[in-house]
């Protein structure tokens, strides 16, 4: 789906440090906000990438990746499905699950938005959160 290399992502090579962002594992709300500070693009640079599965130091991927398991990124997927509709204006990024050294992890690419600025809720749950700008 992409048109880059995982291997060339991972080691920095064809997306400059600053536009990828690793986590360990799967926490919707640090989801929506990342992907809303991506798709608000404020230096121009063409959005990021989000890498779940795979734990940073000082930001630099740790490996061998953790992983996920493959309930796990469909879970990631639905809801990251809905929580695009929970940024203002809505925002929808690409996902894709793939397989790295052995384990299953996900990259879902968020280009700058042709909407901006976008705004994002503060906490998830069933009471309204308050809204604010991610960068």
């Amino acid at each position: 789906m992409f048109d880059i290399d995982i291997n060339d992502l991972l080691t920095g090579q064809v997306v400059e440090w600053d536009r990828l962002e690793f986590k360990e594992g799967w926490n919707p709300l640090e989801a929506v906000q990342a992907v809303c500070a991506f798709a608000n693009d404020f230096h121009n640079w063409g959005g990021g990438y989000l890498i779940f599965g795979i734990a940073e130091k000082d930001g630099r991927p740790q490996l061998p990746p953790k992983g996920l398991t493959q309930s796990q990124v469909d879970e990631a997927q639905k809801k990251l499905l809905e929580l695009g509709y929970s940024i203002q204006p809505h925002y929808h990024p690409i996902c894709e699950p793939v397989e790295f050294q052995g384990k299953l992890i996900l990259v879902v690419w968020v280009p700058g938005g042709e909407m901006r600025p976008y705004k994002a809720p503060c906490s998830l749950g069933k009471a309204k959160s308050e809204m604010t700008y991610y960068i």
